[in-house]
């Protein structure tokens, strides 16, 4: 093994320098500090899919009900991930997602939640609170970290309460939302 040191290699032609040929390994101790100034491609990776969709309409949500929150607006959702109310991430891998649920509670001392279940059944996280004041729009905010198979799995996010009645959500894009992104492994 022999060592090279200089402080800068340029191509000889063209403006492509290639390290190695196919099947080559490149190693690099630890300890050393790779700074990029320039544009990366080809490894670290991507938050991608990621996604936004809000409540525009408001919605009825019966007493003592599950109910599947309509997200009517997306924002953004970079690789067509999010229809119908729920999230089917097609790659593989950790999502962090997080959701907020606004809705007037119009009584004292009831219960609500918004829940993150995946695939239909498994509740996965959810924000809950007992009420002592009603009256005013509180809205229902929490997150979690999941894992999806880049398939089959799903997510969408449940209201539930048991206020007696119907209940509406806001429909404010900072009340009622639904988003998330893939976390690079």
């Amino acid at each position: 093994m022999s060592k090279l040191e200089t402080n800068q290699v340029d191509p000889a032609t063209g403006t492509t320098l290639t390290l190695g040929t196919s099947g080559d390994t490149i190693a690099i101790p630890s300890g050393v500090t790779i700074a990029n100034s320039g544009t990366q491609t080809g490894f670290g990776g991507t938050n991608t899919p990621y996604f936004r969709a809000h409540q525009t309409t408001s919605q009825s949500v019966s007493n003592t009900t599950q109910t599947i929150v309509n997200f009517n607006t997306e924002d953004f959702d970079t690789d067509n991930n999010f229809a119908s109310n729920r999230f089917t991430p097609t790659t593989a891998g950790k999502y962090y997602l997080s959701w907020s649920v606004g809705a007037d509670m119009n009584s004292t001392a009831n219960t609500a939640q918004a829940t993150l279940f995946k695939n239909g059944s498994s509740e996965l996280a959810r924000a809950r609170r007992t009420f002592y004041v009603g009256g005013t729009v509180q809205n229902f905010h929490s997150s979690c970290i999941v894992t999806a198979n880049g398939s089959s799995d799903y997510f969408e996010i449940k209201f539930w309460h048991n206020q007696g009645g119907t209940i509406t959500t806001n429909n404010e894009a900072v009340d009622t939302f639904f988003q998330g992104y893939k976390i690079i492994e």
